[in-house]
C-alpha cells in the first residue's frame, strides 16, 4: 500500500495520505508533509518530541496536527522523518516525533510549507483511511 501521493494544485500542494487506519493515515499524512520539505532520506532520529493536540473535530484535527509540525521546524529548526501517533481520538491526539535538527551540509530542503488548509480537506474511512489536504506554500 503506498504511503501518500503529492496532488497537482493550482499555487498550493495537495497531499492524499493513506493508510490501514487513520493513525497510520495521520503518521503518512506529516511523512508526506516533511517530504515536500525535504529530502527524508538523510535524516537521523536524535531526537524526539511529544506533540499533543486538541481540537473541536477531526478536520480541525488534520490541520492542527501539520501546522504543530510546521510550527516545531520553524521555530526549533527540528526536521521529522518518523511520526509514531499513540492516541488518536476524534478531537484529541498525541503523538511521539523524531527527526533532528536542521544541518544544511547535510539535509537538502526543497520548498517552504507555510501552513495547512481547510480547502479540499476531505477525510474518508472506506477501504482504509484516506486524508486529503492541501498546504499552503
Amino acid at each position: 500500500m503506498k504511503r501518500f501521493e503529492v496532488i497537482d494544485h493550482t499555487a498550493d500542494v495537495g497531499l492524499l495520505a493513506y493508510g490501514n487506519d487513520f493513525k497510520e493515515a495521520f503518521a503518512n499524512l506529516a511523512c508526506g508533509m516533511f517530504s515536500l520539505i525535504a529530502e527524508l532520506d538523510e535524516v537521523h532520529e536524535s531526537i524526539h518530541s511529544d506533540i499533543i493536540i486538541n481540537s473541536t473535530d477531526m478536520e480541525s484535527l488534520v490541520v492542527d496536527w501539520l501546522n504543530e509540525l510546521l510550527y516545531v521546524f520553524d521555530v526549533e529548526h527540528i526536521i521529522f522523518s518518523r511520526f509514531d501517533i499513540i492516541h488518536l481520538g476524534e478531537t484529541s491526539l498525541s503523538a511521539r516525533v523524531y527527526g533532528e535538527k536542521v544541518d544544511r551540509s547535510r539535509h537538502i530542503l526543497k520548498r517552504e510549507v507555510k501552513a495547512a488548509t481547510y480547502h479540499s480537506l476531505k477525510i474518508i474511512e472506506e477501504n482504509g483511511c484516506r486524508i486529503q489536504v492541501i498546504l499552503d506554500l
